[in-house]
């Protein structure tokens, strides 16, 4: 008899905590947004987890010549060819658009320098323009 109350008096507190834990459940809702993604770097992958794009700022360096800490933005093609890529440091500034994968020397560079800003375009045979102000 004292264990069949007892299993009773289990069974309500259980069923007690059951419906107090029901009674906090809300639904799920976002708190906000947060003002400012902070990041030394953003990839953006595809379904197979390749990068197709990328937000980096790479630090100064120097490789022959000096380059300045600069930010670039890469969009990649589905097989790995960086076809446009923008880039701005405290010296220059520019846009590059490459040809598809299966081109070596198909792009277009327009860019500003210092005090001086160009369009250079070039095609695979090898022919180039560059415009100047």
């Amino acid at each position: 008899m004292k264990i069949q109350r007892l299993l009773i008096a289990l069974t309500l507190v259980n069923l007690a905590l059951l419906i107090f834990t029901f009674a906090q459940i809300r639904p799920a809702v976002a708190e906000g947004v947060p003002p400012v993604l902070r990041a030394r770097a953003l990839e953006i992958v595809d379904e197979r987890g390749r990068v197709r794009a990328s937000l980096s700022v790479l630090p100064a360096s120097k490789h022959g010549e000096t380059y300045p800490e600069t930010v670039l933005l890469r969009l990649i093609t589905e097989r790995g060819r960086p076809s446009v890529k923008i880039g701005a440091s405290e010296q220059a500034a520019g846009v590059s658009l490459a040809g598809p994968t299966n081109t070596k020397d198909t792009y277009v560079i327009l860019e500003a320098k210092g005090t001086a800003s160009s369009l250079r375009l070039r095609n695979e045979e090898g022919r180039e323009q560059i415009v100047k102000p």
